[in-house]
């Protein structure tokens, strides 16, 4: 989902001997990726107010901005460094829409009503496999990815944090660690934890079904 390596690494040299057009690369080069993102993360009831490509030219532009200050001080690789400048325009969205709603919450969840990708709901379904979680028949896949997206939403926000990220925007072990700011074998552990909470869930929710 996030491009990165060597051709990132070269407009980035290039940005910082003031090459404009490089610099304009390298934001369209991750132009998808942070349309994907955010259209993941917006809940139903923005989505329908705010146009997710007008999301992504801001979170385009601030990068473009503050692309000089992250040339001086690169703490992460720079996908991150974006996925995160996205991340924070989408929280601080949710939390003015709500404010203007004047709604009340029980706690605040960036990842409310999150809308995967076939892809990765896929993904997901392969990984959760069981004979008693996920029937064997394609007629019932969106049902099963709708279980996966309410067993989710069950989850603490740590756990479902990284499920999201490992499996909604298909980042790797080490980049999950990075942008969690732990060692790449504690975000493993945390990940497998998840990965067995919300098998737990779904397993729990097909119980109680059959009863």
């Amino acid at each position: 989902m996030w491009p990165e390596g060597d051709q990132t690494l070269n407009l980035l040299k290039k940005a910082a001997s003031g090459d404009s057009l490089a610099v304009n690369h390298l934001m369209d080069r991750h132009r998808e990726a942070v349309r994907r993102m955010i259209r993941m993360r917006l809940d139903h009831a923005l989505a329908r107010r705010v146009d997710a490509s007008d999301v992504v030219q801001d979170v385009l532009l601030e990068a473009s901005q503050r692309l000089d200050e992250y040339i001086r001080n690169p703490g992460m690789p720079f996908h991150l460094w974006l996925r995160q400048l996205a991340k924070d325009r989408v929280i601080d969205m949710h939390r003015r829409h709500r404010a203007a709603q004047r709604r009340s919450v029980d706690r605040e969840k960036d990842l409310q009503s999150l809308n995967p990708d076939e892809r990765s709901s896929a993904d997901l379904a392969q990984l959760l496999r069981d004979a008693e979680l996920t029937p064997a028949a394609a007629t019932i896949r969106k049902e099963m990815v709708q279980r996966f997206l309410t067993a989710l939403d069950e989850l603490e926000e740590n756990d479902r944090e990284i499920i999201v990220m490992r499996h909604f925007e298909q980042l790797g072990n080490a980049d999950v660690a990075t942008a969690l700011h732990l060692t790449p074998p504690a975000a493993g552990m945390r990940y497998l934890r998840a990965i067995r909470r919300l098998r737990e869930i779904l397993g729990s929710d097909a119980s109680q079904g059959s009863q």
